[in-house]
């Protein structure tokens, strides 16, 4: 949900103030629904950096979010990620929560999101996310064919100078092979759908200041769980967010966000407001 922000002054090799992102909430650098082709942590392309964040959103409908993580970047090239979801389910199962663990790995390809003003060419990276939902039993009974998968993307990041107005802008676009049911939450494949699914995702930003970030981002999911009228209230829509993103220095971020989950086990329309902070090092 934060975009990166490019500090006035910088020499080339050195990771500019927030360049590396927030923490998606699958644990990678970069967005907070879409991950970028940038490595999380301020080290620069001979040095070891990361980042470690904390989660909350509440919806309208009393879903509650928690998430924690924590990443590496290494020599600006490797990014090696962990997180751990609690999604509390509300008056649908009162007092039960769903689980997931999640364990991701980041490979930059080619290209520099920031320094390569000369060129069209983007950052590109791609990753892999391990996810395993917890609660077998439950995932089960909503229809799930598997409690454990590996979601794929490749993600295409650049940053562009005084491009708006004299504001910088950036762009971040990906592809997920993926048959996640919310996220991994309900598990992975069902009768609506077995097979992995390629689904864009991607992020948008406009700089108001050196530390300041106003954007959106889009999300498509699969829908694999609602195959027929019986499991409708199953049906997944695809998320979005409008978020601001405060980087007070190298050693953090704070952001808030408007998130739009659509519909989850029945009430639609879950929306509700979104805070990550973020430690970076």
């Amino acid at each position: 949900m934060a975009l990166s922000v490019l500090g006035s002054v910088a020499h080339a090799g050195d990771r500019l103030l927030g360049t590396w992102g927030v923490s998606q909430v699958e644990g990678a650098g970069g967005g907070g629904l879409a991950p970028w082709a940038t490595i999380t942590g301020t080290g620069s392309s001979n040095q070891i950096g990361g980042s470690a964040y904390v989660t909350r959103m509440k919806t309208q409908g009393d879903y509650e979010l928690r998430i924690v993580g924590a990443a590496v970047g290494v020599h600006d090239r490797v990014e090696l990620g962990m997180a751990r979801w609690s999604f509390r389910l509300a008056d649908v199962v009162p007092g039960r929560s769903l689980e997931m663990n999640v364990a991701s790995v980041k490979v930059r390809l080619a290209g520099d999101a920031v320094y390569d003003q000369d060129t069209w060419m983007p950052q590109i990276s791609v990753g892999a996310q391990y996810k395993s939902a917890q609660d077998r039993d439950l995932v089960k009974a909503l229809g799930a064919s598997a409690t454990s998968d590996i979601d794929v993307y490749a993600t295409a990041t650049k940053l562009w100078l005084g491009a708006a107005a004299g504001r910088n802008l950036i762009a971040s676009g990906a592809v997920r092979l993926t048959r996640a049911n919310q996220f991994g939450l309900i598990g992975f494949g069902g009768q609506g759908g077995e097979k992995h699914r390629l689904q864009l995702e991607g992020s948008l930003g406009l700089m108001l200041r050196d530390d300041l970030v106003l954007g959106a981002e889009y999300r498509m999911k699969p829908n694999n769980l609602a195959y027929n009228q019986g499991t409708a209230f199953l049906k997944e829509d695809d998320a979005w967010d409008v978020f601001v993103a405060w980087f007070p220095g190298r050693l953090g971020s704070l952001t808030l966000a408007w998130v739009n989950l659509g519909n989850i086990a029945g009430k639609d329309k879950q929306a509700g407001w979104y805070l990550s902070g973020q430690l970076s090092f």
